[in-house]
């Protein structure tokens, strides 16, 4: 039972508290009901360097939401239909319920330090699927000294998370899901930001996302080992499928999958995300980031970040020297962390997942944040931020090596993620290899999503064949579009190309994603072993065509099998 806000807020005995009555979402619901576990199994003391628990919070109850939009005339019949800016601006001009105005103004009053407000979809809860990135998160630096600027910001926020249930992703996503916009009621959920403030920038020294099951082992890691992705500042690096440092829990010091310190040294982070605590920008309450800045390795180190972090290029032997004790160039590698020696962070989060696994009962992604000072003599202090299940698909699939030869094989992967088949996909949408370039991405990406609504629309499932990551931020290395404008496909196959090879993220929300739904996911270097049949794709009957993408439909459904005990994959046709 979560007790009533209190407005001490972060002096309350309690960490979770609510706002109104109705229902509270699932991150809402996943805190909740590990908070017992929580305090029970993670004492102070129990890991000396290191403390853990969940940060205040409280929760803004679906009542308030209902109210809101009865009050203000902006149900799903009002809004859907209408661009995201216009959706948002609607919800601007919208009076607050009486009721919450007091509580709302109270925190305000009472707390001077970032807050994170985040979407609590109620949806999330009751069909068990996750929303991962479809809603609005907005962070603000609730710095101001007049309490009626932290208030405004604080309730613009609110009310842009309430709108972003009405927006187009969040409409296409729902259409995948066998929704309706107006199904949904959204909570919303107020957290205190885990970190300190270095200057103008206020950033945990790392957020982290932990699966207690790893899809995508390497270097000998076990399945059932689990995967850690971490990151420097904010984990907005890691849900946006930025770089990040991966690692098996069960192996926190092994050889990371990288070709030399050089490779390392292109491959790892070297910019991250914190909350502006500076000059306010220009106001825009519809932008999620309006109160986020970047910070580059050296800015980190000139906050005292990064000694715990970091590891040093000695040119002399060509390695890298744990720390930032010499000078030369940092590698954000985590070494000095995932010794342990300071601050156990690995043990807590083993501990961690193994906790959640036997209160939720299935295999579970947790994320987190850590606040590190141990220079002050004060142990680090670990945020535990959510926790919900994960969608472990089972069943034996056997690809073997021989087979991927294949006369009847479209396409063949020895990169392959997740485990499964099937043979009922019956439509192809692909990106044509004569025509696109990564200069192109973001048309490709909104040529994908008009097609992913055309057959969603027809409710069939395909199979999207593209260059680079799908799903990355970073449109020179891959196709930018989010989960719900390809959110039909089953099959998802990435073909790298030269200056696109990246490993698959799997922190990203767009990953959660892809194994929630149990999406089959090949990954296709462009060498003779594992290939793409181009001439077959294009022999296929058109449905239709767009200067870079086209759509086919093959007289038989293709078949598509992942085993994932050896990472093969190939799809395979069936002629008439």
């Amino acid at each position: 039972m979560i007790r009533e806000f209190d407005r001490r807020f972060l002096k309350a005995e309690n960490e979770l508290t609510r706002i109104g009555a109705g229902e509270i979402g699932g991150k809402a619901a996943g805190l909740a009901g590990i908070a017992d576990t929580l305090s029970r199994l993670f004492p102070a003391g129990r890991f000396p360097g290191i403390s853990v628990a969940i940060p205040h919070c409280t929760v803004i109850g679906t009542e308030h939401f209902d109210a809101f939009l009865a009050a203000n005339g902006l149900g799903a019949d009002a809004v859907v239909g209408l661009p995201d800016a216009r959706i948002a601006h609607e919800f601007q001009g919208g009076a607050l319920p009486p009721r919450l105005v007091g509580d709302l103004r109270a925190l305000a009053e009472e707390v001077r330090s970032p807050l994170a407000v985040r979407s609590s979809s109620a949806l999330e809860d009751a069909i068990f699927r996750p929303f991962a990135g479809v809603y609005a998160t907005k962070m603000i630096p609730n710095n101001q000294p007049q309490p009626d600027e932290r208030f405004k910001r604080l309730v613009e926020a609110v009310k842009l998370v309430w709108a972003s249930t009405f927006f187009a992703d969040a409409r296409r996503y729902l259409a995948t899901v066998d929704r309706a916009p107006g199904d949904e009621k959204m909570a919303v959920l107020v957290q205190e930001v885990v970190g300190r403030r270095y200057g103008d920038r206020f950033y945990p020294g790392v957020a982290g996302v932990a699966r207690s099951h790893n899809f995508y082992p390497s270097g000998g890691a076990d399945p059932a080992d689990g995967v850690v992705d971490l990151a420097l500042g904010l984990g907005k690096t890691i849900v946006d499928g930025g770089t990040v440092w991966s690692y098996s829990p069960a192996r926190p010091t092994a050889p990371p999958p990288f070709n030399g310190v050089a490779d390392m040294m292109k491959h790892t982070q070297t910019a991250f995300w914190a909350v502006n605590m500076g000059k306010a920008p220009a106001w825009d309450p519809i932008r999620e980031a309006e109160h986020l800045v970047q910070g580059r390795l050296a800015d980190a180190e000139l906050d005292g970040s990064l000694h715990l972090l970091a590891s040093t290029y000695d040119p002399q032997s060509d390695r890298l020297v744990p720390g930032t004790g010499p000078d030369g160039p940092r590698v954000l590698n985590f070494a000095p962390l995932l010794d342990g020696f300071d601050v156990p962070l690995n043990d807590a989060v083993r501990a961690l997942l193994a906790a959640c696994e036997e209160a939720l009962g299935a295999k579970v992604e947790i994320e987190l944040a850590v606040d590190l000072d141990p220079r002050r003599g004060k142990p680090a202090r670990l945020g535990f931020l959510q926790v919900r299940p994960m969608v472990v698909s089972g069943g034996q699939i056997e690809v073997p090596v021989e087979r991927l030869g294949g006369a009847d094989v479209v396409i063949a992967s020895t990169d392959a993620l997740g485990n499964g088949a099937r043979s009922d996909l019956e439509d192809i949408v692909y990106l044509k290899p004569d025509a696109f370039a990564p200069k192109f991405s973001a048309d490709a990406a909104m040529e994908v999503a008009l097609i992913n609504a055309s057959l969603a629309a027809e409710q069939r499932h395909y199979l999207l064949v593209g260059f680079g990551r799908w799903g990355t931020s970073d449109p020179w290395r891959g196709v930018p579009v989010t989960w719900a404008q390809i959110g039909n496909a089953r099959a998802v196959i990435e073909v790298w190309r030269k200056g696109m090879e990246t490993a698959l993220s799997q922190g990203s929300h767009f990953f959660h994603n892809v194994t929630s739904f149990e999406v089959l996911y090949l990954s296709v270097p462009e060498k003779a072993a594992e290939r793409v049949d181009w001439k077959w794709l294009s022999e296929q009957p058109l449905v239709r065509e767009t200067r870079f993408v086209r759509h086919v439909r093959p007289a038989r459904p293709v078949e598509v099998a992942v085993d994932g005990r050896s990472r093969r994959g190939m799809v395979v046709r069936h002629d008439e």
